[in-house]
């Protein structure tokens, strides 16, 4: 998209139900999207536009939660995100999470799966969840998709609703991983791309055993790594013409 059409998208994307601290900090990052970013969104129409959905993304940067953020906004959605729960504790950040009504995840706890809970209720109230189903930055050597955790798998077959698997690419360039600050020249090209719900029907009404909850995550992993192999095989199709 030219820094126009995104202009453009501004006056397109919900303002209802973000909060003011979260409308907040989408206001001032999305210039910098506009300005140094050469962003490319696919896949918009598989988003229902009303009733509760879940955005599962690949995660290879601390970018990718902006990325994800201005995917769902373009979909017509504002997401709920699933984070890890320090993000409360720091002054600005605590506010912009509250704000915005996202759920807090204590990470690496037995507390963790206690964010399902108000997740799940956030679900069947009709609202669209983010979650990066990894829990953490990818370790793969080249980028692909790890393991995911159960989470997602819970989440999805608990509220019954659609799974949407989304992949990004890009975002390692723009903030790579130990860094603070963004490498925002050249402009970097950030793609996203959503494919159609992971069906996940056949194991709704089965008790959620590991094994259950195994399939249901391999089923969605499989997915969103289908669509960044799209994205990357792509990409690397026209570097070579």
């Amino acid at each position: 998209m030219t820094p126009l059409e995104l202009v453009a998208w501004t006056w397109k994307m919900p303002r209802r139900g973000r909060g003011f601290w979260f409308s907040l900090a989408i206001d001032v990052l999305w210039p910098v999207v506009v300005l140094f970013v050469r962003l490319k969104v696919r896949g918009k129409h598989h988003v229902p536009g009303n009733g509760g959905v879940i955005l599962a993304f690949n995660h290879l940067s601390n970018a990718d939660t902006v990325a994800a953020v201005v995917f769902a906004l373009m979909s017509h959605r504002v997401p709920r995100v699933l984070a890890k729960a320090s993000l409360w504790r720091i002054p600005v950040f605590g506010r912009v999470m509250r704000s915005g009504g996202h759920i807090p995840v204590e990470r690496g706890t037995v507390k963790a799966s206690e964010a399902l809970r108000p997740a799940v209720e956030a679900l069947r109230e009709g609202k669209c969840v983010m979650v990066f189903p990894e829990g953490t930055f990818t370790n793969d050597p080249e980028n692909w998709p790890m393991k995911g955790k159960s989470g997602v798998a819970r989440m999805a077959l608990e509220s019954r609703v659609p799974v949407i698997p989304v992949a990004a690419w890009g975002t390692q360039d723009l903030l790579p991983r130990g860094t603070i600050l963004p490498r925002l020249l050249p402009r970097k090209k950030v793609e996203v791309v959503a494919g159609a719900p992971v069906d996940l029907s056949d194991l709704y009404d089965l008790e959620l055993t590991a094994e259950v909850l195994g399939e249901a995550t391999a089923r969605v992993m499989d997915a969103i790594t289908t669509m960044l192999s799209g994205i990357r095989s792509a990409q690397a199709g026209s570097q070579k013409t």
